[in-house]
């Protein structure tokens, strides 16, 4: 959690999955359903780690010195850092795994009704993000969004497996939702309602990924002689791209796609947003 005081925005960032830690994986690959009757069926593994405690569900409050449960943790540090009379505000973001608990973030203090904080998130951003709910809940979001003003915005990096995971269809049940900013593996990019070929598992589509991951391990020697010596490529990413030749995604879903991405994004692709479906207000027909 950062306090920009040029914009005066707080950033909370939630961070991904890291590569070698079982706890995480654990929690990936936790498909159980958490359901809630005014909200839906959610994942239980992101709910987890975002603070849930099955003994006790979602309580307002919750009185443990044991340990710091993620939720609560940063609600409180909001609270004491917003204050009342000012006009500070504040958005969250993350990559893959953090990506789903910053939404379910949102989610969580509209449980609780957390309005005058709601009030105050400007945005919810991710970055690669898995599905996190089934229809009924991404229909109480956008209800939240719509009611709070809040901007939620999925970036999509080309063929990125995890934004496509778990699958929508009639056996999982997941829905996204939210503007989609979908990027190609040229970095252009377009606002969707959902990235294509929404599920990863296409046998259609495998071969055309594996050429787009060849080209991309091309790309990763071409960009840095055309934009500049900052988009060189480490030798850890160059090896990640050669295991996605035999696992195309994998190396599409690297947070460095993303970083470039955001850094050649065109500015028509937010005037783009102007004219999208999308849940948030606008005043005089610009974005809040």
């Amino acid at each position: 959690m950062v306090h920009d005081k040029t914009t005066d925005m707080i950033i909370v960032a939630f961070r991904g999955t890291e590569p070698f830690n079982a706890d995480d994986w654990s929690t990936d690959l936790d498909l159980s359903w958490y359901e809630l009757d005014e909200m839906g069926k959610i994942h239980g593994g992101f709910m987890k780690a975002l603070g849930l405690v099955m003994e006790k569900g979602w309580p307002p409050h919750i009185d443990d010195d044991r340990r710091s449960l993620a939720y609560y943790t940063i609600r409180e540090k909001l609270k004491q850092k917003l204050n009342p009379n000012n006009e500070t505000r504040f958005m969250v973001a993350g990559h893959s795994l953090g990506g789903a608990l910053s939404i379910l973030f949102a989610a969580v203090l509209a449980l609780h009704k957390e309005t005058w904080l709601l009030n105050r998130m400007e945005g919810v951003y991710t970055f690669g993000q898995p599905r996190v709910g089934d229809k009924k809940f991404k229909e109480f979001m956008e209800l939240q969004l719509r009611r709070h003003g809040i901007r939620y915005l999925r970036y999509v990096y080309c063929n990125d497996m995890v934004p496509r995971t778990p699958t929508d269809d009639l056996t999982f049940l997941y829905k996204h939702f939210g503007a989609c900013l979908y990027f190609n593996s040229c970095y252009k990019g377009k606002v969707l309602e959902e990235q294509p070929h929404k599920n990863y598992i296409s046998l259609f589509v495998w071969i055309p990924r594996f050429f787009n991951s060849g080209w991309e391990l091309v790309r990763g020697f071409i960009l840095p002689l055309i934009k500049g010596p900052e988009y060189k490529e480490t030798w850890s990413l160059i090896v990640l791209r050669l295991w996605g030749l035999g696992f195309p995604g994998l190396s599409a879903h690297n947070p460095h796609e993303y970083v470039n991405a955001t850094r050649l994004i065109s500015r028509r692709i937010y005037h783009q947003l102007q004219h999208h479906r999308h849940p948030w207000k606008t005043i005089n027909g610009c974005l809040k």
